[in-house]
């Protein structure tokens, strides 16, 4: 089964505008764009290609600079998923599953992916995405970031089957004690999806709940195309993506707590 990964990434980011163009120290002080990051996580999965998907110029050229792939895409493209549908309509090739690893996420493991494509092989499931079970390190900073009027992450609510209830930018479900918290999971920012539900999203209209939530994945579940869950686990690596400027921080210290240059 063939898979591609996408790297879509925008500039102009309404919480964190130039997002992926800003640097982030490794363990050893190498500083290299959050752009670059993604792109060496993706190298990581074993997919047959890897291509950074952008409308901006700039991001382009640093794409370019440290050797990856660039699709151009429109500026008209609303969210990532919509960003994966025009870089697919430029492959020579269609695959049967493409990767959408947000730009946003250079702590993804290389077998977050590897389970999703995993998941893809069952013909019934249209669209996947991973789920990570929240540590109480995570959780507190769930907790904190919107006690601070912060959005600190996603969190997805499931069905007994695994097929996704809801994705929400508040902690689900609620959380009424950092002592004893309820089961929550972690929405990793990492879709996977057949081509055709790709063109199905891109004829449907953004609905109510993807327009309040900003969470792109909503428009699936809006329009009765189930998003499968597929749990991981993070064997020790920290995960968290950024989202604010306050995440730069939070990304280092977990580069030089593992190693990464």
């Amino acid at each position: 089964m063939s898979a591609v990964i996408f790297i879509p990434a925008r500039y102009a980011s309404t919480r964190y505008p130039g997002k992926p163009l800003v640097e982030l120290a490794g363990a050893d002080g190498t500083r290299k764009t959050l752009i670059q990051r993604s792109w060496e996580a993706a190298q990581q999965a074993g997919a047959d290609a890897v291509y950074v998907l952008t409308d901006d110029d700039r991001i382009a050229e640093a794409a370019r600079g440290f050797g990856a792939d660039v699709l151009m895409t429109s500026d008209t493209a609303r969210n990532g998923t919509e960003r994966c549908a025009e870089g697919v309509a430029q492959l020579d090739r269609v695959p049967d599953t493409v990767v959408n690893l947000q730009g946003d996420a250079p702590l993804t493991p290389p077998w977050f992916v590897t389970a999703l494509i995993e998941a893809m092989r069952d013909p019934a499931v249209q669209m996947a995405t991973p789920v990570l079970r929240c540590d109480v390190q995570t959780l507190t900073n769930f907790v904190t970031d919107r006690q601070a009027g912060r959005v600190g992450g996603t969190t997805a609510v499931m069905r007994r089957d695994g097929t996704a209830l809801y994705f929400s930018k508040e902690v689900l479900p609620f959380v009424g004690s950092l002592s004893a918290p309820p089961e929550v999971w972690h929405h990793v920012g990492v879709y996977a999806y057949r081509p055709a539900a790709l063109a199905d999203y891109m004829g449907w209209d953004e609905g109510p709940l993807e327009r309040a939530e900003g969470l792109e994945q909503l428009r699936f579940l809006e329009n009765g195309t189930p998003v499968t869950c597929v749990p991981v686990e993070a064997q020790g690596r920290v995960f968290w993506e950024l989202n604010n400027p306050a995440d730069v921080a939070r990304i280092e210290n977990v580069l030089k707590q593992e190693g990464i240059a």
